[in-house]
């Protein structure tokens, strides 16, 4: 593959959002109270095994707070640093899109209305999308920015059982498409470094996403979280485990987006949980911070995104 003209080494989210927004925007997380399939019965109990939502709800992320009052604390929260800037209302925590259709409406609307909300993010599992619904979400694709991000985390049946996720990658496949078929921004999220994971399988897995019509994709890296099913299996066997290190990490990130689509958007690269939840790895690394290490490694290797895509 020829490399780019331009010294571009990934597609980063915030040029992305310059097509849609002439302005700032920045996203707002909010907890509204849904729960998950593997959580309540439906497909199992306890969630995935990983997974403690207070390492990313913020202060004001609460339940007992209807949506308005989380969104203005949020503004109130960002607004300091630009004063003109406009927001996402980010659906983040748990299924967002598990609940009827008319609850759904109602809470993807109440967030519009709120003032400099100029958009929805939708976080949910790629089981939890009705048609119904996403003809719904086509309709609001077309008056306000959407983004639909479908958990994915793996693309290998097996690990997405032992996490106890409940759904397989057939499914991923089929909620993306029928999403990009309608029309609607969607994304993905994986984590590197599960249980079973290895540098090589991982390189295969950028290959195999590569092939789903997505417009964005985020990046982490597996953290052990206090409170988890994980963090007691580590207990237990520690060396079922490849917890990377920070240079590690690099390595197999940067030969992960040598092998993805060259147009795909990557929003983020790692996970910052909060020190008091945080069993390991702990690189004491902001994102900001992250990024620029992995510019510079990527620079210092001549890699770029999509430099071995198709290989």
């Amino acid at each position: 593959m020829n490399r780019p003209t331009t010294p571009l080494l990934y597609n980063e989210f915030a040029p992305f959002l310059t097509r849609y927004f002439p302005y700032k925007v920045q996203k707002i997380s909010l907890n509204v109270g849904f729960t998950c399939p593997n959580r309540d019965g439906s497909k199992g109990m306890g969630g995935c095994t990983y997974c403690n939502n207070q390492t990313f709800n913020p202060q004001y992320c609460r339940t007992d707070k209807s949506i308005t009052v989380q969104l203005e604390e949020g503004k109130a929260f960002f607004s300091h640093k630009y004063p003109h800037m406009k927001y996402l209302a980010y659906f983040q925590a748990y299924t967002n899109t598990y609940d009827e259709l008319s609850v759904l409406r109602r809470k993807y609307e109440e967030a519009l209305q709120v003032p400099d909300v100029v958009g929805l993010v939708i976080g949910t599992r790629p089981d939890c999308v009705s048609d119904e619904l996403l003809d719904y979400l086509k309709e609001l694709s077309q008056r306000t920015f959407l983004l639909v991000e479908y958990g994915i985390e793996s693309t290998d049946d097996v690990t997405l059982l032992r996490i106890n996720r409940g759904h397989t990658y057939q499914d991923v496949i089929d909620a993306v498409h029928r999403t990009t078929a309608r029309g609607i921004l969607t994304g993905g999220h994986v984590i590197l470094g599960l249980p079973g994971d290895t540098h090589h399988s991982l390189v295969r897995q950028a290959s195999v996403l590569s092939q789903l019509p997505l417009t964005t994709l985020k990046i982490h890296q597996l953290q052990l979280i206090r409170g988890t099913r994980m963090a007691a299996e580590y207990r237990h066997n520690p060396k079922d485990f490849n917890l990377f290190d920070r240079d590690e990490y690099l390595n197999v990130l940067i030969d992960y987006i040598e092998h993805l689509r060259p147009d795909l958007i990557l929003e983020r690269f790692i996970s910052q949980s909060p020190k008091e939840l945080l069993i390991a790895p702990d690189w004491g690394l902001k994102n900001y911070q992250f990024n620029e290490l992995l510019k510079k490694r990527m620079r210092q290797l001549d890699a770029y995104q999509g430099k071995k895509y198709g290989t």
